[in-house]
């Protein structure tokens, strides 16, 4: 079994608990009881003086037994629910230094990591079906974030992300933007909370069950993504991070069968507009509070409205939204118009226009980045203009859907089918195309 290597935080000065002997690495000492680590002279330097280096690791004596807290640890970074919280880990406690500060890094096994993210993305209450799938699309997704990363690594030419000319700029970001652990802690790669909410023995039930199993496609380990609510329709992979199109990664239909009444080439503005303005049947398309706590936990379970939603701005907060958030002075915002839609209706290329500078700008999380504090449910929207004087408006109006990037399985659209009595290798069939359920160890 694999081991997983997880950055949790980075700050200047940490204060951390060991519940337990922790050997130092490289020595004969342990280590156990409050302490702070900071760094002097380029070095990690602990409380107490028990350890002094550019890298230290900590190793518990015994696993089962032994574990430690993190004070302070951020979760939904940039998101609408950003909070700080103590956080408890099993496993090793690897301290590096990063741009000048210290950044804790959890290292254990793979199926303890998944026991917690599973808890972490859901309810442990979910249906067992729900849970299996979960497991085995993020047991997927995390191998083969580790081959790109090796990958990456060895590749000779500079991994790019971003592109830019005088009129267009589009960015994606993935978990290449990490390089000295496998995946971060937060929404960026995988909710991870360590032992904080790993303790349902549904959740332990679901990945031991599973264990080692992953999706594949053509004998490769799958680029299993999710999201929380794909608004009806899936997205494509590309249209969300790198121009690689992933065959099991498609347009899905959130819906036994297409809803009556409308078209779903979304990638057309017209069939958008329609779908996007209205609620088509779907599995996500649901206020069941009791499937939806099996989704939700406490600090998401204030943004009900995910399936279809609305975002208003004064011309005013809009320009200085926009400036704030990408750096670029629009003057007035005249428009801002579709250029490129998705599959799902999300918008992978936006133009603003304005009266000092029009751009083009993409894709979806840029979108979602821009029109933001934190970041918006979805690139799913339609834009209304209000109140135009002298063509200048004075109020927009987004009428969105979906939460997330809609590509892969949706979490709520999972839960509903869970809650209907699909069993987990049909959910996974729905959403993942072409697949194979494969144990790789």
């Amino acid at each position: 079994m694999p081991d997983i290597h997880v950055g949790i935080m980075t700050l200047d000065k940490l204060e951390f608990n060991f519940a337990g002997e922790f050997k130092i690495k490289g020595s004969e000492k342990t280590i156990s009881g409050k302490h702070t680590a900071s760094i002097e002279n380029n070095l990690i330097q602990i409380s107490d003086g028990t350890a002094s280096a550019q890298e230290l690791q900590f190793i518990p004596a015994d696993f089962d037994s032994s574990e430690f807290e993190l004070k302070d640890v951020t979760i939904g970074v940039n998101f609408h629910w950003e909070q700080k919280e103590d956080q408890k880990f099993q496993g090793t406690l690897k301290l590096i230094i990063e741009d000048g500060k210290i950044t804790a890094i959890n290292v254990l096994p793979i199926e303890n990591y998944l026991i917690s993210v599973i808890s972490s993305e859901m309810s442990a209450s979910s249906s067992l079906d729900l849970l299996k799938a979960h497991a085995i699309i993020s047991r997927s997704w995390l191998i083969a974030q580790t081959d790109k990363q090796d990958k990456l690594t060895d590749a000779s030419e500079k991994y790019e992300s971003t592109f830019q000319t005088d009129d267009e700029f589009i960015r994606w970001y993935d978990r290449e933007d990490h390089v000295n652990f496998h995946v971060c802690a937060d929404d960026h790669c995988q909710r991870y909370q360590g032992t904080t909410r790993s303790h349902n023995p549904n959740v332990v039930k679901a990945v031991n069950e599973t264990s080692g199993v992953i999706l594949s496609y053509n004998g490769e380990v799958c680029d299993a993504r999710f999201s929380k609510c794909c608004g009806g329709i899936a997205e494509l992979f590309e249209n969300c991070w790198e121009p690689v199109n992933h065959p099991y990664l498609t347009a899905v239909i959130d819906n036994p069968v297409p809803p009556k009444g409308f078209e779903t080439d979304l990638t057309m503005e017209k069939n958008s507009v329609v779908w996007l303005n209205n609620k088509p049947e779907a599995f996500c398309n649901t206020d069941d509070e009791e499937v939806l706590k099996q989704v939700l936990n406490e600090y998401d379970w204030t943004a009900k409205d995910f399936y279809r939603w609305k975002v208003e701005y004064s011309q005013k907060d809009l320009s200085a939204l926009i400036l704030k958030r990408s750096g670029h002075d629009f003057g007035d915002i005249y428009d801002m118009i579709p250029v490129e839609r998705g599959v799902s209706g999300r918008l992978t290329k936006l133009k603003i226009i304005g009266s000092k500078k029009t751009l083009t700008f993409g894709k979806e999380l840029e979108i979602r980045r821009w029109l933001s504090e934190s970041h918006l449910y979805s690139s799913a929207f339609t834009v209304e203009r209000q109140i135009v004087i002298e063509g200048v408006p004075q109020k927009f109006v987004l009428h969105g859907a979906g939460w997330g990037h809609g590509v892969g399985l949706c979490q709520i659209g999972a839960a509903v089918m869970g809650h209907k009595g699909y069993t987990y290798d049909k959910i996974l069939h729905h959403y993942f195309k072409n697949i194979t359920l494969e144990k790789r160890y």
